[in-house]
Formats: structure tokens, sequence, C-alpha cells
């Protein structure tokens, strides 16, 4: 009789060769994850957006809820992709301190050069300090720093003329004059320019009264309740002057809440598609057009003009325009200039 070993399937053999084909499995899992790890720690970048040793770009607006800011970026971080490089955005949401605690953290990132709109003029004159002891290029777009020495460059609307030349155009339609309340953002320096400048002008016709200043820090939520407490104070006024165009959609909100929007005169700065809009329709008088797309290029230009060891002008100012019922065809309506 024939006789077949037979090993049965729980011996101590079987359960060993388990064990070993576990081990080597998992063995190579690591060394394949340790590999890969490798190869990508040091493997060169060939991709079309980057370059050996990129420069690091910090950037930090007063607020990313205005579309205004929205488009300066786009030209400034087009080109630093362009570039090869690389850019750090944050929003301080008009919190100086917020503001102060994102560009400490942006220095500490080892930036290369900083975008930057304060949301306080004076506030961050120690931190710019600190950025321009450590050889960080400084570029300040649409407002300035309490002290212009510490930016490299400052690119901005020519924000004194935006504000008197509104005015003017106030002027010559009330000869006059009227009763005026002011929206202002004392905080900011364009704020304070602007509002400066509108009241040089006015103050030029001695029957103009100014029955209010309501600050609002160029805000539609704040100015909306601001001029809502002010028309419930009961004080009598025929027009509003607003900063920016922010802070009149929010006037003009609060207007036709209380139906005066079409007996009130309401005057802005930026020209925002919403403002040229209401001026087309004939329920906002006028506004002194930004040209945010041409800031933003000024911006991106200077930046690496300076990043390249080129020589720039301390100032940039870009010119702007009266936007009315007469003109506004003129531009395009639903887009920003």
């Amino acid at each position: 009789m024939s006789y077949k070993k037979r090993i049965a399937h729980g011996s101590d053999s079987s359960i060993r060769y388990i064990h070993i084909i576990r081990i080597i499995g998992v063995l190579m899992v690591v060394m394949s994850f340790v590999s890969i790890m490798v190869y990508f720690s040091v493997k060169p970048d060939f991709s079309a957006s980057q370059k050996e040793n990129a420069h690091l770009i910090g950037v930090t607006y007063m607020t990313m809820n205005n579309e205004f800011y929205g488009i300066v970026n786009e030209q400034i971080n087009h080109r630093v992709e362009a570039q090869g490089d690389n850019i750090v955005l944050r929003d301080p949401a008009l919190s100086v301190e917020r503001q102060i605690s994102q560009i400490e953290e942006m220095l500490d990132m080892g930036i290369d050069a900083l975008v930057v709109t304060p949301v306080d003029a004076s506030a961050l004159t120690e931190v710019m300090k600190k950025a321009k002891s450590r050889g960080v290029k400084i570029v300040v777009v649409d407002t300035e720093l309490e002290d212009p020495e510490l930016a490299d460059v400052t690119i901005k609307s020519d924000n004194y003329n935006a504000g008197k030349a509104i005015g003017q155009y106030y002027c010559s339609k009330h000869p006059e004059g009227s009763r005026v309340v002011v929206m202002t953002h004392d905080e900011a320096m364009s704020g304070r320019q602007r509002v400066q400048g509108f009241l040089d002008a006015v103050s030029q016709n001695e029957k103009t009264n100014l029955v209010g200043e309501i600050p609002c820090e160029g805000q539609y939520e704040i100015a909306l309740p601001g001029l809502e407490g002010f028309i419930q104070s009961g004080k009598e006024f025929d027009v509003v002057f607003c900063l920016n165009d922010f802070a009149a959609l929010g006037a003009a909100t609060a207007l036709e809440k209380y139906g005066m929007l079409d007996q009130v005169e309401l005057y802005g700065v930026d020209a925002s598609p919403d403002a040229k809009a209401l001026i087309n329709e004939g329920r906002m008088q006028a506004s002194a057009a930004q040209f945010p797309t041409r800031i933003g290029t000024e911006a991106a230009d200077s930046l690496y003009a300076l990043l390249n060891g080129e020589t720039v002008p301390g100032e940039v100012v870009v010119p702007v325009q009266v936007v009315t019922k007469s003109n506004v065809a003129s531009f395009t309506i639903d887009r920003w200039q």
C-alpha cells in the first residue's frame, strides 16, 4: 500500500511560511514609500511656473471684500506667476492688528518683497521699519504710509484731486449751495485726502453747509446703518459725498429705504460697476473713476524693477476722471476701468 504524507493546515512550518510572506510584503510597501519620498524630495521641478531660487512676495490689502483690491491683485498675481515666483496673500479684513500680525508672519516666512495697502497709515510704522531692516522691498498701493520714506514706492490714484474734482462738479450744479453730509474714513490716508479735496472745493461756495460727517471705514455695512441713524436723527440734507463707492452703495440703500434716493444727490469715488449703473440710471450724480488695472500693472512693474536692483520713482500717481450721466456711456459700465 502506498503512503502519502500530508501536511496539516495548522502546522508550524506553514504558519512560519505565511509570516515570512507577510513580512516581505510589508517591507516592499515601506521601501516603495521611502523611494517615492526620496524621489520627490530631490527631483528638480521642471514645471513652467516654478524656478530655482524663486522670490516670495507677501501681499496684504485693507480688505478683500472690495472688488477694487481684487482687480489690483489680479495684475500683480499674473506677473508673479509669469515670473515663476510665489505669492502669499492675506486678508486683514480692516483689522490693523491682524495686518501687523500677518506681516510679521510673512517676514518669518522670508518674503523678498511686500505689497501692502495700510489699514491704518500710522500703526504700521514699526513693522515697516522691521521689514525694511531685513531688506524687504516695500510697494504700497492705493493709499500711503504715515512715513512715505519707509516705502520703496507708493502707487496710488490722485486721491486729493479725486475729492476735489467731485467737489468742483457739485459746485457747478449748486451755485446756491446746499446741505451736505460726508462719509469718512480717517484711518486711511487716501480717505482723508479725498474728503479734504472735496471739502476744499465746496468751501469756495459760502452757501454750502456741511451738516454732518459719518465715519464708515469705506464699508457698505457700516455706511448703511450710519446714514440710517443720521436720517432718523431728523437732520435735513440734500447731498451725500462718500469717500468711495462701496460706502456710496450703502448710503444709496439707506436713502432708498427711506424713499429719499430720488431727492438726495449722491457722489462717490471709484466709478465701480455698481456706481456707474446708478449714474446711468440717474440715481447717483457722479464718481471719480479710479483705474485699478493700471494701479496693479504699475505695482507689478515697480515690484520687479526693485527685485532686479533697478531704481524706481518714490511715488506713482494715477490720474482720475469724473464720471457723470453725460459721459458714463463712454465707460464700460459692467466692469472696472
